[in-house]
């Protein structure tokens, strides 16, 4: 079969890296309750995929938690991650996401040497920055690769997004992430966002990422417009599998890419025998709530409930609620 030519204008772009987020974003889906069978289908889709980094969960805080209610894949702890990926001798980049404000990071994140995990990427929100910045300069000093996600740009105003991106421009984050948390991006407003980030990020020598949701079904749009921009960090999942409506398909992302380091074969595989038989349990993926908290730049929460109701809710009343 012959090879598609219409986007060969992004292929072999050396400075790319792409992350799968499957099993952290999924993880709201279902408390991050993933069978080790399943994490390990997706490490193994990575690794013979060629994908750069795999982000295997949330580092978050361990005190007062309730027995139960969360997976392992919340906290990340060494021994679960080995269980599942032994010493990782693979050219794959294990990552661990760390919520300002929700992490004891500097109990709960080890010295490099002493973990499995190569990257620490740092999620806040804007008026987290200050936290943000103490987070990255104790994963860097303790030596990971560290990046950061800052999120629900959608709500924020551009001084206060600029006064951020000048805090963070000159930090110890090796990339600093768009992320539509919302999923209410249209790529015109992606483009924007995406120009105003380069801006900041290439005067500090650092890499502008991607990180998107699709409750308007524009997360792949969103993700090729960053990437012609200039982004070269990538968020993707297997089947879109994350949050509400999920994310960017991995499998839409290497097939744009086209780059021979990538291999598609491994995560059509994955998403066919491990992760579209988890979609009628999780209910991720675009429909009318999601798309209507999008539309009207709300988190999900609201649409989360609804979908979660014993019986169909009444759609008109909740577009009325907004």
């Amino acid at each position: 079969m012959s090879t598609p030519t219409s986007a060969d204008w992004l292929s072999h772009r050396s400075e790319i890296r792409v992350l799968d987020c499957t099993i952290r974003d999924g993880g709201l889906m279902n408390n991050h309750h993933f069978d080790d069978h399943v994490v390990k289908a997706v490490y193994d889709a990575c690794v013979a995929s060629g994908i750069d980094y795999m982000e295997i969960g949330y580092r978050a805080s361990r005190k007062n938690i309730k027995l139960g209610e969360h997976g392992c894949w919340k906290y990340c702890q060494e021994e679960d991650i080995r269980r599942v990926v032994g010493e990782n001798a693979t050219a794959l980049k294990l990552s661990i996401m760390a919520d300002a404000g929700k992490c004891d990071y500097r109990e709960d994140i080890p010295a490099k040497q002493e973990s499995v995990i190569d990257l620490v990427r740092v999620a806040c929100y804007v008026h987290q920055v200050p936290l943000a910045l103490d987070m990255l300069k104790d994963a860097r000093d303790k030596g990971y690769e560290t990046t950061v996600n800052l999120m629900a740009v959608t709500t924020v105003g551009d001084c206060e997004l600029e006064a951020a991106l000048e805090l963070l421009a000159p930090s110890e984050a090796q990339a600093i992430y768009v992320v539509d948390s919302f999923g209410a991006l249209y790529p015109l407003q992606t483009r924007r966002l995406v120009q105003k980030y380069l801006q900041y990020a290439k005067a500090g020598g650092k890499e502008v990422g991607i990180h998107a949701h699709n409750n308007l079904q524009l997360a792949y749009a969103n993700t090729i417009e960053a990437i012609s921009l200039g982004a070269n960090y990538i968020d993707a999942t297997m089947a879109g599998l994350g949050r509400g409506a999920g994310n960017c398909p991995m499998e839409l992302l290497l097939g744009l890419l086209r780059d021979p380091q990538y291999q598609l074969r491994p995560v059509l595989q994955c998403v066919a025998e491990t992760i579209e038989p988890l979609r009628h349990e999780l209910g991720w993926g675009f429909d009318l709530p999601y798309m209507l908290t999008g539309l009207f730049n709300q988190h999900p929460r609201a649409a989360i409930a609804y979908n979660a109701q014993p019986e169909t809710g009444d759609i008109g009343a909740f577009f009325d609620s907004f």
